[in-house]
């Protein structure tokens, strides 16, 4: 269940912090934004600086771009976005790092009022699918050629192209402050490391990306007949594919403009693209539906793509800039160093199959479930789509801090490193688990409220709400993978011990649904989604503390056991509550009060740490947000 387009901002990227600094290096010479910006514009003669085209030759002072902005990395302020907290990271240490610092805590504020509002509009999106094309035939030949889009937003967006991109423009970042003092400005324009990665590799992925999507054009029969072998009537599924295809292309300019933007540390173009996205598909929609039927559904697929480049496109050329395809004038020696590598099997092969796998699962799914009775693609899409709301908003705070965990490891803070990790994983944890227990306890009630009305009949409110309950098992599961992920591909050189357990986990997943739905159907599918995904998650919790980060494995798993307590009695409280109220958005308004109510207090009762210290950390963040605006 990794439905990659959902009501988010997405999540589901990564997003960045500023340049990462290199033992030894001189920091930045410009002083960093200052909090509330977009993001830190470019010294002048830079990519997108207001001196971007002057070539009057200004030496920039060896002791500028030695000193040390007041608020810039390294200072070990705890607003500093990429340093630690007082005391973070020493040996002996006694200050433990505060849940946010100002800029990430602002930061993180910004990502969750644009996947609310993403959210919104996915909603919206989804309520018109099912208004208008409810859970039949059409709707399933939609979800078939939704596939694309969903697989391309998991490699092109939020898995490898984040995972590959956010570390490379920070290493550019903290390259070009390291090696500009004393260029003259047209000096450092022909040597920016940053502009060297962009020419590199933007235009070859551009090729690249229309090639495919042009063979996804022309093979979208072979595609439809691999996705639902089962499907009885496949000409609108092609149809709807051929339409869909166009966002390989988009989705992948689209995912290298926000890594760029965000270790740039700007937020807001990237945390709206799936606004945008969602709003070109109902716009489309509602324009053409009477007249192209669900493939108006498909053509919004293609004009929300677009509108994701093209929201970003203006901040990318100010902050980020196009630069050339190769270091004129620098010497062979620099521009050995500086050209990007990522083309190489090496260092690519780990993220894409680790993305491909993950991804995987809605593939196995859509394939077990093409031979059910139509309807069924469809009651196992809407049910992922609510069930995920909790896995995409718990891990908001892992997006914002990746770029500070590949900062760290490369600075060879390896106490900071750890001490962040464990920090994500105890918030993800206790969103994920509360979101869980309510989507399971109002599963009826909410999938009612939401989709009830048009061609969604109540039958379908039943089907789809008792497999949303069966999703919901491994929503954990879900949060942890995305969560655990993202140490183990913040170091230099990718490993590829996360494809290995996330091709455990599908392994799982494809024996168990296999076998599954032949006796439960649906609900069969939906349990060995969750099956392989725990399977995986454990993999990478165990795995991260021998080879990358040396987390506390056992305290980790202690704390997201008392958590899933609290969340077990949480869940129950709301299964039992629900149905006493007759009216489903009353019983839902009322659950989303007694459902944390009930969570906290069962986590007050067994002394579960995470809960009971939650009270100072809520003063905590919002003390340090009120001071960054």
């Amino acid at each position: 269940m990794t439905d990659t387009t959902p009501w988010r901002p997405a999540s589901g990227p990564p997003a960045g912090a500023g340049p990462a600094r290199v033992p030894g290096a001189p920091a930045p010479a410009s002083p960093a934004a200052p909090h509330g910006s977009a993001g830190p514009r470019p010294p002048s003669g830079y990519p997108g600086g207001a001196g971007a085209c002057a070539e009057r030759a200004v030496r920039v002072p060896a002791r500028a771009a030695r000193r040390e902005p007041p608020d810039g990395p390294g200072t070990g302020r705890d607003d500093d976005p990429g340093g630690a907290p007082r005391g973070a990271g020493l040996p002996g240490g006694s200050t433990a790092p505060a849940p946010l610092g100002r800029f990430l805590a602002k930061a993180a504020a910004v990502t969750a009022g644009l996947t609310a509002a993403g959210a919104v509009f996915g909603l919206v999106r989804d309520q018109t699918i099912a208004h208008l094309f409810g859970a039949g035939h059409d709707s399933d030949a939609f979800l078939i050629a939704w596939t694309v889009p969903e697989m391309a937003s998991t490699l092109l967006i939020e898995d490898a192209m984040a995972l590959l991109m956010v570390p490379a423009f920070s290493h550019a970042l903290a390259r070009r402050a390291a090696g500009r003092a004393g260029l003259t400005r047209k000096e450092a324009r022909a040597q920016d490391p940053v502009r060297l990665l962009v020419g590199a590799t933007l235009p070859r992925l551009a090729v690249f990306l229309a090639a495919v999507a042009s063979v996804l054009v022309v093979a979208a029969p072979l595609v439809v007949a691999v996705l639902a072998p089962g499907l009885p009537d496949p000409d609108l599924a092609v149809e709807c594919t051929r339409m869909t295809a166009l966002t390989v292309l988009t989705f992948g300019i689209a995912g290298y403009f926000s890594a760029a933007l965000r270790a740039h540390r700007s937020f807001v173009p990237p945390a709206a693209i799936y606004v945008s996205y969602n709003v070109g598909i109902i716009g489309t929609m509602v324009a053409l539906h009477a007249a192209w039927g669900v493939r108006a559904a498909a053509a919004g697929v293609a004009a929300g793509g677009l509108l994701m480049v093209l929201v970003q496109l203006p901040a990318f050329i100010r902050n980020v800039g196009f630069g050339p395809s190769r270091a004129k004038g620098a010497p062979r020696s620099q521009r050995d160093r500086d050209r990007p590598t990522l083309m190489a099997f090496g260092l690519i092969a780990p993220v894409i199959f680790f993305a491909v796998f993950r991804q995987s699962q809605v593939l196995v799914e859509r394939f077990l479930a093409a031979s059910l009775p139509p309807g069924a693609i469809s009651h196992l899409n809407y049910a992922q789509k609510v069930a995920q709301m909790p896995m995409v908003l718990s891990l908001m705070i892992c997006t914002v801090t990746f770029p500070v965990v590949a900062q760290a490891m490369a600075g060879g803070e390896r106490e900071k490193a750890r001490r962040r990790v464990e920090q994500d994983l105890a918030l993800a944890s206790l969103a994920v688990l509360m979101g869980s227990a309510l989507v399971i306890g109002y599963a009826p009630q909410i999938i009612q409220v939401l989709f009830e009305r048009g061609a969604f009949t109540h039958r379908d409110t039943l089907a789809t709400a008792s497999v949303m309950r069966v999703y919901g098992l491994g929503l954990l599961g879900h949060c942890l993978v995305g969560a655990l992920s993202r140490p183990f591909f913040s170091t230099a050189r990718p490993t590829w011990f996360p494809a290995f357990a996330m091709g455990a986990g599908l392994l799982v997943n494809i024996v168990a649904g296999a076998f599954a739905v032949r006796w439960w159907g649906t609900y069969g599918i939906a349990a060995a989604n969750a099956a392989g995904i725990s399977t995986t998650a454990v993999l990478l919790l165990t795995g991260l503390g021998s080879r990358i980060v040396a987390i506390q494995v056992r305290r980790v798993a202690l704390s997201i056991g008392r958590l899933s307590v609290a969340a077990v009695g949480a869940c129950g409280t709301g299964w039992i509550a629900g149905p006493m109220i007759p009216d489903p958005l009353l019983s839902v308004v009322l659950g989303c009060l007694l459902v944390p109510a009930m969570f906290g207090a069962c986590g007050m009762a067994i002394r579960a740490l995470e809960i009971t210290a939650l009270p100072a950390q809520i003063t905590q963040m919002t003390q340090r947000f009120r001071n960054a605006r």
